[in-house]
């Protein structure tokens, strides 16, 4: 989607980097994730194999530490790859961000961002804290630009469009604890029993078994099978297109997941739950003065949030109006990049240097040395892209992933209820 608000009329080839969270074809089609050609790759044989030659732009779409060690194996293989007395061959615009609420590791995970040309910033908020963190530790910030999160769009609400619709949209990783999660679960089990006239939709992100970047422990799925006497019959879970889910909401509640931007981009009543605290662990910390907090107390009882208007201006919810020209810097940006001829070799901020004791350690999860350069054993063994071994080593990274889920899902949390005893 970034991509595509860069540049709307491009050919786009898509590179899923594989690991724990390697979404499903499923969650590909649910958020609409178009690509022209679409392939599973390590990370070290994407930085060796990328013909920089061929791509105008390159979007590092990854958590944190994927993004520096991407940064440092395309900044090695680049200089390999040119002359020794070359200087400014042509490569591709690095284009990076850090999408969604930022509510937790600013500064650790934008320095893991640095390097990137562009460092897509979410608001005119997030924007001004990205520049700080960057000039905080004398790293260059010319490359943050302001723009607006690449998911917004649908109609505005206008009013009830029939039955009342409440949707929870759950989180993954927030809240953690089973009790806490419990409570919530049950709270809106109890609206949905107290307004009968209402349907009331808990919106979640993945099935069993599939995960997106944060660990899911206590999926929904899980305690909805316990609820006592079952889910009543206007209260179910849903998945699919949350643009789609909006289309047909009232009101639309979380504890901090960004569906709240999205729904605030509407114009749709939201409320960001106070029940567990207001927190810098659960993130909705991140919306005060939004006015939307509030309890399902005060929901229950027909309380409907009404939002700052100041405060959407500076989250970049472009409740105005203005989505339309959220991304005319970025483009703007990506495009004189572009024009400007050879550009300087990628530089992060985190070096052997500067991060001895932390970037190797990055870079080695994804199969590079502390330069950027293959590890030893990855190098010479470069990924089977047909052919038996390759359906050998995919049946086995299947069970492998299904054993992780397991033990994240089960094990786990079994370990620690035994440790609480």
């Amino acid at each position: 989607m970034t991509a595509y608000r860069l540049q709307p009329d491009i050919r786009l080839d898509g590179y899923l980097l594989r690991g724990r969270a390697t979404p499903t074809v499923r969650q590909l089609d649910e958020v609409g994730a178009r690509a022209d050609a679409l392939r599973e790759i390590r990370g070290v044989d994407f930085v060796r194999s990328l013909d920089r030659t061929r791509y105008d732009v390159i979007v590092l779409a990854c958590v944190g530490g994927a993004v520096q060690a991407m940064l440092h194996g395309l900044a090695h293989a680049w200089s390999a790859a040119a002359p020794p007395a070359a200087t400014g061959q042509h490569r591709p615009v690095v284009v990076t961000g850090y999408v969604g609420v930022v509510y937790e590791k600013l500064a650790d995970g934008l320095l893991l961002r640095h390097g990137a040309d562009v460092v897509l910033a979410n608001s005119r908020h997030d924007a001004d804290r990205f520049r700080e963190v960057y000039r905080g530790v004398g790293a260059d910030d010319h490359s943050v630009v302001e723009c607006a999160l690449p998911f917004l769009g649908g109609a505005r609400y206008t009013g009830e469009r029939g039955p009342h619709t409440v949707v929870f949209a759950a989180q993954p990783s927030v809240p953690e604890s089973r009790a806490d999660r419990g409570y919530l679960l049950r709270r809106a089990v109890e609206h949905a029993r107290t307004h009968p006239g209402r349907e009331v939709l808990i919106k979640l992100r993945s099935k069993p078994g599939e995960h997106t970047t944060h660990i899911e422990e206590l999926p929904y799925q899980k305690l909805a099978a316990k609820v006592p006497g079952g889910l009543p019959a206007n209260c179910r879970l849903v998945y699919g297109n949350m643009g789609e889910v909006l289309d047909r909401t009232d009101l639309m509640v979380t504890v901090s997941s960004t569906a709240a931007l999205e729904s605030l981009h509407r114009g749709i009543p939201t409320a960001v739950l106070t029940d567990l605290g207001v927190r810098e662990a659960l993130g909705n910390h991140h919306f005060l003065g939004s006015g939307c907090l509030a309890s399902w107390d005060e929901l229950d009882a027909g309380h409907r949030p009404v939002p700052d208007p100041r405060w959407l201006a500076r989250q970049g919810v472009a409740a105005d109006g203005d989505y339309d020209t959220a991304f005319d810097a970025a483009r703007a940006r990506v495009t004189a990049l572009r024009e400007a001829g050879p550009l300087p070799p990628l530089a992060p901020y985190y070096t052997p240097r500067t991060a001895p004791g932390y970037l190797p350690g990055i870079l080695a999860r994804h199969g590079l040395d502390p330069h950027g350069g293959p590890l030893a054993g990855y190098d010479e063994a470069p990924e089977e892209t047909r052919g038996l071994r390759r359906v050998a080593r995919e049946t086995v990274r299947e069970a492998a992933r299904g054993a992780y889920r397991h033990g994240v899902q089960r094990v786990a949390p079994a370990i620690r209820r035994w440790g609480q005893l």
